[in-house]
């Protein structure tokens, strides 16, 4: 054996068995935080993608990692390179690597293990610690609290559990694993980023999500195009840079998909019903729209009297099929390609959009601020889940639908059209002399379908 292998074998980044924990997991222990006075006064967080050693504004806060885990696997792969920063603030949080109800069970348990050994190594250089607890399932019970002593002081957020968008809540799978949580540790204390539920037992420290936020630092790093490049392609960033509020949101627990769907806007409400009926509604340039209401009160599908977005590609009138299928979730997905009806194909017209028991119901909405996209990634979500969107920039029209296997985004006349892959290929689409990308969230919506 060459001493080069010899090394790699021996080597902590490879063993990683250099604190013993209990049972037969053998998770590492994080030892007991010692509070000092003041520790939890007006206590505020800082996210690890918002650390760095010039930083001299915010070293009173702990630095949290309820983040998607591709902003700090470098705290597992490469563990020395942040102990001087982390060291410098008022304390750390354990890695939050996700623990989501889809994973694999052996995926969980290398989670937890990977938060507790983090946080022991961390300790033993001397940055003082909070555990960050996790979970599953029931089934995850027997390990994720393992590597936490009775009466420690504990760190958990009801950021993913909490209800927001268009996300029902998931506070019975947060409460079930949260009492749990108390009877076996008995935590002294429980800091909780972001509001806690009602029924949330203990000595629980309130941190505002929202005063944690970047909003109220009082510096802004730039996003780096190349971390956004990576982050498209579902690669890991190479730098540790701030981002833009869409990739900032925390999550790690619950379904990896999210609450179930429940609608947020008033457009939304046309997508659920009486068993059986017609909705019809009007989108805000008047165009008429029947939801067929199937027998389980959610849609099963639309007839659009109108050839937007694309005359070219758009009958009036044109059907979509609607599905609720997983893996999204419970979420309505237009399905892809819609149902023309060309007058060489159907010379008597469209065939009849019945209703079942020849209920039909009208309603109607207006809805140019609630239908505005908010974030990027409510645009793309939209029109993955088949939306085909309208919307007005500078007194212009621009439709987005689905063509082939990719999206054709033009304006509403079917003029200037560019086929597009992806969502992000059309959003690098020109309206006028602006990116789509750069004024999407401030663009007039006239209709988005979903």
């Amino acid at each position: 054996m060459t001493e080069e292998n010899y090394n790699y074998r021996t080597s902590q980044i490879l063993l990683r068995n250099q604190f013993p924990g209990k049972g037969k997991l053998q998770i590492p222990v994080i030892p007991k935080f010692q509070e000092k006075p003041g520790d939890f006064d007006d206590l505020l967080l800082i996210g690890f993608d918002k650390t760095h050693l010039e930083d001299q504004n915010h070293l009173d806060r702990m630095v949290h990692f309820f983040l998607y885990d591709y902003r700090f696997e470098r705290v597992w792969k490469n563990p020395d390179n942040d102990i001087e920063k982390l060291s410098r603030y008022r304390a750390a949080l354990s890695p939050d690597f996700s623990m989501y109800l889809e994973m694999a069970p052996v995926m969980q348990i290398y989670n937890v293990f990977r938060n507790r050994w983090c946080g022991a190594y961390w300790a033993s250089k001397g940055i003082r610690v909070i555990p960050t607890v996790n979970w599953g399932n029931e089934s995850t019970f027997d390990f994720c609290f393992e590597g936490i002593e009775k009466g420690s002081v504990v760190a958990v957020s009801t950021y993913m559990a909490s209800a927001y968008d268009n996300r029902q809540d998931q506070k019975e799978w947060f409460m079930a694993g949260y009492n749990e949580m108390l009877r076996r540790i008995e935590p002294e204390k429980i800091i909780c980023y972001n509001t806690p539920f009602s029924e949330m037992q203990g000595d629980i420290v309130f941190v505002d999500y929202e005063r944690s936020s970047w909003k109220y630092m009082s510096y802004e790093r730039s996003f780096q195009k190349e971390d956004l490049e990576a982050f498209k392609i579902g690669n890991t960033p190479s730098g540790n840079y701030d981002t833009i509020k869409p990739y900032l949101i925390g999550k790690g627990g619950g379904s990896a998909y999210g609450g179930k769907w429940k609608p947020s806007k008033p457009e939304d409400y046309r997508l659920i019903g009486t068993p059986g009926e017609i909705k019809i509604s009007y989108a805000k340039d008047g165009t008429k729209i029947e939801t067929k209401i199937g027998e389980d009160g959610r849609a099963v599908a639309e007839r659009h009297y109108t050839t937007s977005p694309n005359p070219k590609y758009h009958s009036n009138p044109h059907d979509h099929k609607v599905n609720w299928e997983t893996p999204r979730y419970g979420v309505p997905n237009f399905e892809k390609p819609h149902i023309n009806y060309w007058p060489d194909e159907y010379p008597d017209g469209a065939p009849e959009f019945k209703a079942f028991g020849d209920m039909i119901m009208k309603y109607g909405f207006n809805t140019e601020e609630d239908n505005r996209f908010k974030t990027i990634s409510e645009f793309k979500e939209c029109i993955l889940r088949g939306g085909e969107p309208v919307f007005i920039w500078n007194g212009i029209a621009y439709g987005v639908c689905f063509f082939d296997i990719g999206y054709c985004i033009a304006h509403a006349d079917g003029s200037c059209e560019k086929m597009c892959s992806t969502p992000d290929a059309v959003l690098e689409y020109m309206v006028g002399d602006d990116r789509l990308r750069d004024v999407i969230t401030q663009v007039t919506v006239i209709s988005r379908s979903v």
